[in-house]
């Protein structure tokens, strides 16, 4: 598999790219802050993934959950990135905390693209932590002294146990940006025991701090139990039980972000699986409310509490290299402009050497944009692959990056052999069944097609695969649009996996699919891939997920033919009154010899999905 090269050759190249376009630089890179510094006040150009450069010349592979600020001292002139620990590059024979193993590593920058490791905040975990490990850090800086937050995943168990406590929030303090750094001791957000049936301990994971109006607060949670907040004490050290508000329903996000615009509170959180390898799915959603407190809601106005959970798109994967960016941090550069970190899988080399299941999560950056009160990256664009023109990381600098908006596609000219409006009292012949259902499981007429869900799925080598009604892809781009309805109920109890929605299929283990789904007490819009075969250890199926569900959901997915890789891309679209709609990832797929375009209604048996009119067009803007 080929393997992009991760060593100083990429600051380089980058040097090249400068000098080749008339750019004065200084091309010193060793040093504590190896920047490129620009004679001239532009800033440094960049591109994904950053460089972290370590002391024995080798690059970082990993930067999980980045959390990035600017020195807040007079006189500091440097910014400061922290991350989640774990192996930074099996060829680093040095790395604190054991072979090449860090404990929340900490980097310097001047300009905000070349970083320099800066050793790890801890040696080893605190007594209390025992055997857990240390995740997710956000720093403050608070009367005179830095406070660095973080994950325990586990805590000191039952009878002085190493792990079994459950997971907390704790806080390291320091009169300096990078240490030394000293424990609290104690937790400031202790383990909790969860009501979440199955569970025993609640997820206390990924601390946010935010101060405002005098007050500061914590952020914490994950999809058992949710998301909470409390407010902090004056020390920053406990927090005050009391105070506890839940944000965010269970099985949705995790690694919150506070981002305060234009007088709101804009929640950020990141919803499905962080390091599931190539098929990694991570994207991050947005909320605001005018409290800190809640209730956030998303641009259709629904909740991020409700059963058909909300979450307006802000950071999905495109199409190109990068698949599951999220768990992210946002800063302001000194032009004014705001740019989001954020972590992201090489999905063609998404594995650290010779460990298949280790998922490497490179650190990215790119502009974060401003588009009708709602934030997105790059315009719409969502993550860069190529050179780019980076932050304004000092003052003076000139930035060179513009905003442009994307424009989602609209539908064209309708493909009539490839539509149906249900008005029945048959099926039109253009369909087929693949595994026909019981003649008395479905019904057609009146423009809708109601279809008994299955006690099956489309996962071989299941034994019972689920049944998929399909139509012929049409060539060259397109897109298939339907409405789904499926009577679960939305009380927020247990109907686990029933759903309906759309397919496109190559076959069993080859196909994508956007389907209104239950997941536990939550209603999402889950859009999943499933590529078989595959080497040995590697995941077979990856979901990401879209906008909110409603009684009636709009799916859309768009297909279209990269000629630069040879692939087909799919990007799935939701709505819930068919005129606003959220733009979702985009999965690809090697081209198949009779693609087809499906409905599926399976997970469970007893319910119904009840599809609108299919619609299938060419692309219009």
């Amino acid at each position: 598999m080929f393997r992009r090269s991760r060593t100083l050759a990429a600051s380089t190249i980058v040097v090249a790219i400068l000098v080749a376009s008339g750019i004065a630089v200084d091309v010193n890179i060793a040093g504590a802050d190896s920047a490129l510094s620009v004679a001239h006040p532009m800033p440094s150009a960049y591109t994904n993934p950053l460089p972290l450069e370590l002391a024995d010349g080798l690059l970082a592979l990993n930067c999980g959950n980045p959390f990035v600020m600017k020195g807040p001292q007079a006189g500091d002139r440097r910014w400061y990135l922290y991350c989640t620990g774990g192996e930074l590059n099996p060829g680093n024979p040095n790395g604190e905390g054991g072979p090449g193993i860090a404990i929340l590593p900490m980097y310097s920058s001047l300009d905000l693209v070349h970083w320099s490791y800066a050793g790890n905040a801890l040696p080893a975990a605190p007594n209390w932590v025992g055997g857990g490990a240390l995740w997710a850090p956000d720093v403050v800086y608070q009367d005179g002294r830095y406070l660095l937050y973080y994950t325990a995943s586990d805590t000191v168990g039952p009878n002085g146990a190493p792990t079994g406590g459950g997971s907390a929030i704790g806080v390291l303090t320091s009169t300096t940006p990078l240490g030394p750094w000293t424990d609290s001791g104690k937790p400031v957000v202790p383990p909790e025991i969860s009501t979440y049936p199955g569970a025993t301990q609640r997820t206390v994971y990924d601390p946010e701090v935010i101060t405002t109006e005098g007050h500061s607060y914590v952020y914490y949670g994950s999809y058992i139990g949710g998301i909470s907040v409390r407010e902090l004490s004056p020390d920053g050290l406990t927090s005050i039980p009391s105070t506890e508000r839940r944000i965010a329903l269970d099985n949705r996000y995790e690694g919150t972000f506070i981002v305060r615009h234009d007088g709101w509170y804009y929640f950020m959180g990141s919803a499905t699986n962080c390091c599931n390898g190539s098929l990694t799915g991570y994207a991050v959603f947005a909320g605001r409310s005018r409290s800190p407190f809640g209730p956030f809601l998303d641009r259709d106005g629904v909740s991020l509490l409700a059963t058909r959970v909300g979450g307006t798109p802000v950071l999905t994967q495109n199409g190109n290299l990068w698949v599951g960016p999220g768990h992210n941090s946002v800063i302001t550069d000194y032009s004014g402009q705001q740019w989001i970190y954020y972590h992201a899988v090489d999905q063609n080399d998404p594995y650290l050497p010779g460990q298949v299941g280790a998922t490497v999560h490179g650190l990215l950056m790119d502009p974060l944009d401003w588009v009708k009160g709602w934030p997105t990256v790059n315009g719409g664009a969502g993550p860069s692959e190529s050179t780019h023109p980076g932050p304004a990381a000092q003052p003076g600098e000139r930035p060179a990056y513009r905003p442009r908006v994307v424009r989602a596609p609209r539908p064209g000219e309708r493909i009539s052999a490839l539509s149906d409006d249900f008005t029945g009292p048959a099926l039109s012949p253009r369909w087929t069944w693949i595994r026909p259902p019981a003649a008395d499981s479905y019904q057609v007429g009146g423009g809708t097609l109601a279809v008994a869900t299955q006690d099956a799925d489309l996962q071989p080598p299941a034994p019972n695969l689920a049944s998929v009604l399909a139509e012929p892809a049409p060539r060259g781009d397109y897109m298939v649009q339907t409405t789904v309805r499926t009577n679960v109920p939305d009380d927020g109890s247990f109907h686990n996996y029933v759903q309906g929605g759309l397919v496109v299929y190559n076959d069993d283990g080859n196909y994508v699919k956007l389907a209104v789904t239950a997941m536990w007490d939550s209603r999402q819009t889950e859009y999943g891939k499933h590529v078989d075969p595959v080497p040995a250890g590697y995941p077979v199926y990856g979901n990401t997920v879209v906008g909110p569900v409603g009684q009636v959901t709009y799916l859309r997915i768009v297909h279209r033919w990269m000629p630069a890789t040879g692939v087909d891309t799919y990007t799935a679209y939701t709505s819930i009154d068919g005129r606003h709609w959220d733009t979702g990832g985009t999965w690809d797929m090697p081209s198949g010899a009779e693609t087809r375009i499906g409905l599926v209604s399976m997970g469970r048996a007893g319910y119904t999905s009840t599809f609108g009119p299919v619609t299938v067009s060419r692309l219009g803007w």
